[in-house]
């Protein structure tokens, strides 16, 4: 089978992109910069910060460009490596159900800074396109991965094809090249075991850092005439299906979004929990205990008491302690909150259990309900309940906007985070340039 990417890049423009993609990737943008602002606080952003200025610096003959927020300039592999884990340092970014992870994480601050290296402005128009066609790419690569390989790997694993492609293209790698660079990427692709970081949560995550790096690394190990090809999740036979669709369906559209800052698979038992402690009367000092019924999964994910952010944003009993007792999930929850002895007595209380019709309907849907038995013996109980953020149940932009705000307030001023924003949604009118000086200001 032949490479369907390139031609796919090659042809591709802003004008036959449908209106619905062109409204999602902006959404999706502004919360990639959302969530990269409140992640920048995080230890994990300090350490690769530090970590690349010492590993990841450009040599001589080498671009050095800043990572997504500004910073000392790094290498572009450096660079890219920052902003993946950054971003990926809390878990509030978008998502796709059949990938069981995440498009934009990876992408986005390898597409900027390979963009940064070129010797010419870049339009608003040329960006959008370019993030479009990533995260049909990236979503394809996913899945492309998860039919054809019995483990369920990290976002990094087919992020690092994805982010290889974007590079390839822009750096005008010759078709041999271009192959060479996405069987590079898919070879050396980060392919962590998704389970193992659900099981005992640390600053692993999702690898799309480490698969931003390594993506960013192919293409200019391409470049220089190092072999790789064939990517088999892009050229082989049996994954023609999965490539057949681009340019008619657009996966864009498709992407979810997290009304919180935890693991999706914790955000249906959230919203059931909701459901119950935002009724008239309802006082959850008189809590005696809580079930969560959800899927195998999200039943994996950390019961106990987070001594940690990572093990908070990895958790499920957690985020629902949070939510019945704050009224939702914030960043400073994620980054502080289990250190607060009301939501580690409730976080005790919390018992989970595995649903089997739940089981059977993963990853294409997610679902949990949630039942509160008091003190007194009342039991309330939530229907079940799916997750808002869905492409068929998606957030508002009323919604979408004052998730964005809350997550840049931790760090920013209401001003800076209104530039960036105005900045994103008129795009069409802007440069690449000017979104970055507002972002690195």
């Amino acid at each position: 089978m032949s490479n369907p990417i390139r031609p796919f890049l090659s042809d591709l423009t802003y004008e036959q992109i449908p209106s619905p993609a062109i409204y999602h990737a902006k959404r999706c943008l502004y919360d990639l910069i959302g969530t990269a602002v409140a992640g920048s606080q995080s230890r994990p952003a300090g350490m690769i910060q530090r970590h690349a200025e010492d590993h990841f610096s450009a040599g001589p003959r080498a671009h050095a460009v800043p990572a997504l927020l500004g910073g000392n300039a790094l290498s572009v592999s450096g660079a890219a490596l920052v902003g993946g884990t950054v971003i990926d340092s809390i878990d509030a970014h978008d998502g796709q159900l059949l990938v069981k992870g995440h498009v934009g994480c990876s992408l986005l601050p390898s597409l900027v800074a390979v963009l940064e290296t070129l010797d010419r402005p870049v339009s608003g128009t040329e960006f959008l396109t370019l993030l479009v066609a990533g995260y049909e790419i990236g979503t394809r690569c996913g899945i492309a991965l998860h039919a054809t390989v019995a483990d369920y790997h990290t976002s990094g694993a087919w992020g690092a094809v994805n982010c290889a492609a974007l590079a390839a293209h822009l750096l005008k790698l010759t078709d041999q090249q271009f192959e060479h660079a996405l069987g590079i990427a898919e070879y050396h692709g980060p392919r962590s075991q998704m389970m193992r970081n659900v099981d005992y949560p640390t600053m692993l995550k999702d690898g799309s850092g480490w698969g931003a790096m390594v993506g960013i690394s192919s293409a200019y190990q391409a470049a220089q005439g190092f072999t790789g090809a064939p990517a088999i999740t892009v050229t082989h036979s049996s994954v023609a299906t999965y490539w057949q669709d681009l340019m008619r369906r657009w996966y864009m559209a498709e992407q979810y979004i997290k009304p919180y800052p935890v693991c999706r698979w914790a955000q249906p038992a959230i919203k059931a929990a909701l459901s119950i402690s935002q009724q008239p009367g309802f006082n959850a000092n008189q809590i005696d205990y809580l079930e969560v019924h959800t899927f195998h999964e999200g039943v994996r994910l950390f019961s106990g008491v987070p001594k940690d952010s990572e093990e908070a944003q990895y958790a499920i009993s957690f985020p629902v302690a949070a939510a019945v007792l704050t009224g939702g999930v914030s960043a400073t929850n994620v980054f502080h909150g289990f250190n607060d002895p009301d939501l580690q007595v409730l976080t005790k209380r919390v018992r989970l259990i595995e649903h089997t019709a739940y089981n059977e309907v993963f990853p294409a849907e997610r679902w949990a309900h949630v039942r509160i038995i008091m003190r007194d013996g009342k039991v309330y109980e939530s229907g079940p309940s799916q997750s808002l953020g869905d492409p068929h149940q998606p957030l508002s932009d009323e919604q979408m906007i004052s998730k964005y705000r809350q997550l840049c307030g931790t760090v920013w001023d209401a001003r800076k985070t209104q530039a960036a924003l105005d900045c994103v949604l008129n795009m069409e009118q802007h440069t690449l340039d000017d979104l970055l000086g507002v972002l690195r200001a």
